[in-house]
C-alpha cells in the first residue's frame, strides 16, 4: 500500500501531540493531511462532523482531539471532560464508518486503567477495576472508544485500532498552572521560584505516587508506526516501561532548572493514582515501537524549549 498517497485527517493536529504527529507524517512523505480547526468544525456537533467528512474525504483518520488536564482540571471539570471526549470520539468514529474511511486510529489514555491495577499495566487488565476517581470520567469516556472500535470491527468489519499512551510531555506542552500536567507544571514552578528567589515550592500530595512518562516525539512515532503497521482489535500500550516517583521527578526537574529551594508537600491535596507503569512488550512485538528518549534527556529538552518560548506563551495567554 502506498501509504503516503493516502488522504489523512489528524484531529487535534495543531495541538501538543498532534503537531508532533503531523511533523512525523510529513517527514515520511505524507502530503495529503487535513487538520480540522475548531473554529470551522466543532467536533462535538454532528452536523459539523458530517460537513467535515464531506469536505475532507479522508481515507485514514487519526483521532487525537481531546479535552485534557491534570488532577486539578479533572476535579473541576468531570462532566465536561466526560461529555466532550465521549461525544467527539463516538461521532467521529460513527461517521468515519458511514463515509467509508479505511482506517481509524483512536488514542485512548492510561487513565482508563483500574486504580489498583498491578504494575506494569498489561492491556489484558484494562477491565479489572474502576479507574482512579479524580480522572475516571475522562478515562471512561476514552475507554468507550475501545468498546466502540471492537464492536464496529465485529459487526461492520471496520478497521479501528486503539492505542493507550502513558503520560506525555515535551516541547509545546501546556504550561498553564491551572490545567497543566505534572511535568510542565513542575518546570514552570521551579523556573519561577528560582527567578523569584523563593525558599520553597508547594506541590500536591506526598510525592509517593509513581508515574511513567513518554516524550512527545516518541509518542508521535508510536502512533505513526501503528497507523502504518497495526490492524488488530486489541488495545496497545505506548510507553517506556520505566517508573519514577513524583518526589524523584520533582528533584530531577529542580536540579535541571537549577532551583535549590525546599520542596514542600501539601498532603491535603490528592495524590492521584498510586502507581502507573506500562507493559510495553505488545507495541514492540506488533509494530516495532520502542521509546528512544530517556526521561532526563526529554526533561532537559523540555526545559530548554520552555525557557526559549515562555515569553510568547505568556503573550498569547493575555
Amino acid at each position: 500500500m502506498n501509504w503516503n498517497q493516502k488522504r489523512l485527517v489528524v484531529t487535534g493536529g495543531s495541538g501538543f501531540l498532534g503537531s508532533a504527529v503531523v511533523q512525523k507524517l510529513r517527514a515520511r512523505g505524507y502530503k495529503k493531511i487535513t487538520i480540522p480547526r475548531s473554529s470551522n468544525y466543532d467536533l462535538r456537533d454532528q452536523e459539523a462532523i458530517v460537513r467535515f467528512y464531506k469536505d475532507a474525504e479522508p481515507q485514514i483518520v487519526i483521532h487525537l482531539a481531546a479535552v485534557v488536564g491534570g488532577i486539578g482540571a479533572n476535579r473541576a471539570n468531570p462532566a465536561r471532560f466526560f461529555y466532550d471526549n465521549a461525544i467527539m470520539g463516538i461521532q467521529m468514529m460513527e461517521y468515519a464508518r458511514q463515509f467509508g474511511v479505511e482506517k481509524f486510529v483512536v488514542l485512548g489514555t492510561v487513565c482508563a486503567y483500574p486504580k489498583f491495577a498491578s504494575v506494569p499495566f498489561k492491556e489484558e487488565e484494562l477491565w479489572n477495576g474502576y479507574p482512579e476517581e479524580t480522572n475516571a470520567p475522562y478515562g471512561l469516556a476514552k475507554k468507550m472508544m475501545l468498546v466502540q472500535a471492537q464492536a464496529y470491527r465485529l459487526q461492520y468489519g471496520f478497521n479501528a485500532i486503539y492505542l493507550l499512551p502513558v503520560n506525555l510531555y515535551g516541547p509545546r506542552d501546556n504550561f498553564d498552572l491551572e490545567s497543566s500536567h505534572v511535568i510542565p507544571a513542575l518546570i514552570r514552578k521551579c523556573v519561577e521560584a528560582k527567578e523569584n528567589n523563593d525558599e520553597k515550592i508547594v506541590l500536591w500530595g506526598d510525592g509517593s505516587p509513581t508515574r511513567e512518562f513518554l516524550y512527545v516525539e516518541d509518542a508521535a512515532e508510536g502512533i505513526v508506526l501503528a497507523t502504518e503497521r497495526y490492524n488488530g482489535s486489541e488495545p496497545v500500550n505506548l510507553g517506556t516501561g520505566e517508573e519514577i516517583s513524583i518526589l524523584s521527578l520533582a528533584q530531577m526537574i529542580a536540579a535541571e532548572v537549577g532551583y535549590s529551594g525546599s520542596i514542600i508537600w501539601d498532603t491535603t491535596k490528592p495524590n492521584g493514582q498510586p502507581r502507573r507503569g506500562l507493559d510495553v512488550t505488545r507495541a514492540k512485538a506488533l509494530f516495532g515501537f520502542e521509546a528512544e528518549y530517556r526521561l532526563r534527556e526529554g526533561i532537559s529538552k523540555t526545559v530548554e524549549w520552555f525557557l526559549a518560548n515562555r515569553g510568547d506563551m505568556l503573550e498569547a495567554a493575555v
